[in-house]
């Protein structure tokens, strides 16, 4: 159950919805979430009502095509997983979106079962009794 959040300078609703499909897909593959799994807020910035910061940190030349990409999660995948789920972003966000690989951005933040409620106010994957879902 990943909930992401992308944010990107300049994007329309186009590129939006391009950066989206290409983090959604790369979450299927690179970690097995099902496809149905989706849950994402995309958000454009104008660069003058709302902006995005970003610096040239660790030697990454990062430009106005910058595109943050925040990943919540429940706790379980390997580093491996996560290595090919960032490589699988950037291949993909320029693939479908026209971004560089340098400008994509990904944090990516675990927690546990509790920490989510789908809906009706329960907590879903952390039910008494074992009764829970499943790790997606």
């Amino acid at each position: 159950m990943p909930f992401v959040r992308i944010d990107a300078l300049g994007a329309g609703s186009e590129r939006l919805g391009a950066l989206g499909r290409a983090v959604h897909e790369a979450l299927v593959e690179a970690i097995g979430i099902p496809p149905n799994d989706h849950f994402q807020v995309l958000v454009g910035h104008d660069g003058t009502n709302s902006l995005l910061r970003y610096g040239d940190y660790l030697g990454v030349r990062r430009d106005e095509g910058i595109v943050y990409v925040a990943i919540t999660l429940r706790a379980g995948r390997t580093d491996a997983q996560k290595r090919a789920l960032y490589a699988r972003i950037a291949e993909l966000a320029q693939a479908y979106a026209g971004t560089e690989p340098r400008n994509v951005f990904v944090v990516l933040t675990e927690n546990t079962s509790a920490d989510w409620s789908l809906g009706h106010g329960l907590a879903q994957y952390a039910l008494p009794d074992g009764e829970g879902v499943p790790l997606s």
